[in-house]
């Protein structure tokens, strides 16, 4: 037997509860596509809640579709098809998703990362800067929010693909094994070339529908290791200035980095309290982080701070408007390189192929996971091709390749959340042989009235805005103004993303299995 997906026939898994067991975060996601395209619209916002019922109602339609039936399709008629049901089934909202932005859920949620993009600038090669990092993160911005299918999936530059360049450089120019001939970022668009025409394969022969078979531990795992190396960056960033900067400009780094650390926290902390108004408390929770910024940022300039803080390499690079690192061209022939290096640069591309299969589609596996009441059906076959595309763009322009960021992805998301009150049922009173049995009166409290997601602003608008900002701050009046960061800020929003912290997205450290494990051993 078999379930054919909106990708084509796959083996169907034992039994709903064993699937809905393995794919814990994915059956939700998977479930609503299938069974609410199914029924031509998706259930109102009055429905009764009861999610559970409708998952194992939807599973069961998805489990019985044409399994003993015989197949009139030929196997080539399969080819595309996920990412044409894709468009088919998200284009219907594609105006409701530019109208629903009328709501104050995509102001915090634009302005919380806008400064994240500037963290994956700080690579030791040299042949990045801000302005390709800001470039890259307006291109993906761009495509996912005007042609993607899953609009909230915030993408950019992340500490893979950033490892996964310095490694090719570490290599071919470090150790010197290009040899003559050799120019890197013509190397690298060929790489990216390659890489991008294994994405269009397996978007055109829906092999993300592979995803079903993803569990909730390799979500985790994946997304363990990507805050690990934030926190690692971080700490590169702070032991670095030892060797660049004298010992007391070193130590107030560290300083800024921890205030920028627990800062955010100790609004999160504020947000989950009974102190203040309710409103005041989500301001506090919706703003944190970037009030953080600005704060530790002008405390680096406050009182006899100014003289330590304005020494070189303190601060964060910026190169002059447009330009790119090293004074290239923009253009990166990379039809001019050596016949050679096309073959070697064919298996880096499948590794990176590899990466960003994982990345970008375990990003937004957690980005929709069923802890958030999305209704609106996902895309992931066509947004994979899309990413091969800009893929190859990154490529053709020599900036870095962008993809899915995690923990960014879940935090957009949890930050369009929309809160209600929900009130636990009162128990009746208690009956005894027809006679009602009277409790004495106690001077406990009511119970409190409990703030619950019902519902997410699934829009476009969000993602559009900070991709647009990012290609604002790439003038020169703002590129001033981003060069008055110190560093040390950096480190501390590099370990904030290692431990977010935040109030309804998965802390990938702490609340990771792999944490608990090694808690358990310890």
């Amino acid at each position: 037997m078999s379930v054919h997906t909106a990708g084509g026939p796959w083996p169907a898994v034992s039994s709903a509860a064993e699937n809905n067991h393995r794919t814990a975060p994915i059956s939700r996601i998977s479930t609503r596509a299938s069974g609410e395209a199914s029924r031509g619209r998706y259930p109102d916002e009055g429905r009764d809640g009861n999610e559970d019922t409708l998952d194992a109602e939807y599973t069961a339609q998805s489990s019985a579709v044409s399994s003993n039936k015989d197949d009139k399709r030929k196997w080539y008629q399969y080819l595309g098809r996920g990412m044409y049901l894709d468009v088919r089934n998200r284009l219907p909202y594609y105006v409701s998703d530019w109208t629903d932005a009328w709501n104050y859920r995509v102001v915090p949620a634009t302005l919380e990362f806008q400064l994240t993009a500037e963290s994956s600038a700080q690579e030791t090669t040299g042949e990045y800067g801000v302005q390709e990092v800001l470039l890259s993160t307006f291109m993906a911005a761009f495509v996912a929010s005007v042609f993607g299918g899953q609009p909230l999936l915030i993408s950019g530059v992340t500490g893979p693909i950033t490892v996964f360049n310095k490694t090719i450089y570490t290599i071919f120019v470090t150790n010197g094994s290009g040899g003559a001939g050799f120019n890197y970022h013509q190397f690298i668009g060929w790489v990216y070339l390659w890489g991008a025409i294994f994405h269009w394969i397996t978007a055109f022969t829906n092999g993300v529908a592979a995803l079903r078979y993803v569990t909730r531990f390799s979500c985790e795992t994946f997304g363990f290791y990507v805050a690990w190396i934030y926190i690692q960056y971080g700490v590169q960033v702070v032991t670095r200035q030892f060797s660049q900067v004298n010992d007391t400009s070193a130590f107030l780094g560290i300083i800024l980095a921890l205030v920028t650390l627990v800062t955010p926290h100790l609004f999160n902390l504020f947000f989950n309290s009974t102190f203040s108004h309710r409103h005041v408390r989500r301001f506090a929770a919706d703003y944190g982080m970037p009030i953080t910024i600005i704060a530790a940022s002008g405390l680096a300039y406050w009182g006899r701070f100014d003289r330590y803080v304005l020494v070189e390499n303190m601060r964060l690079p910026t190169n002059a408007a447009f330009q790119p690192a090293g004074g290239r061209e923009w253009l990166v022939r990379f039809w001019n390189l050596p016949g050679k290096y096309v073959g070697i640069a064919f298996p880096f591309g499948f590794v990176l192929f590899i990466l960003f299969y994982f990345d970008a589609n375990v990003s937004s596996l957690i980005a929709q996971g069923s802890e958030f009441p999305l209704r609106k059906p996902p895309g992931f076959h066509w947004d994979f091709f899309l990413l091969g595309i800009t893929t190859f763009i990154a490529g053709l322009l020599g900036i870095p390749a962008p993809n899915g960021l995690i923990p960014q992805a879940p935090m957009h998301t949890a930050a369009l959340v929309v809160m209600g009150r929900n009130k636990r049922d009162e128990e009746t009173p208690a009956q005894g042989d027809g006679v009602e049995v009277c409790h004495e009166k106690t001077d406990e409290k009511p119970e409190e009235v409990k703030e619950v997601p019902v519902s997410v602003v699934e829009q476009r608008v969000s993602n559009l805005v900070q991709g647009s900002i990012c290609l604002v701050l790439m003038t020169g009046p703002f590129q001033t103004v981003l060069g008055q960061i110190p560093k040390g800020v950096l480190a501390g929003l590099f370990w904030y993303m290692g431990f977010p912290g935040d109030n309804h997205a998965p802390d990938p450290v702490q609340s990771s299995d792999n944490t608990q494990t090694l808690v358990l051993l310890a």
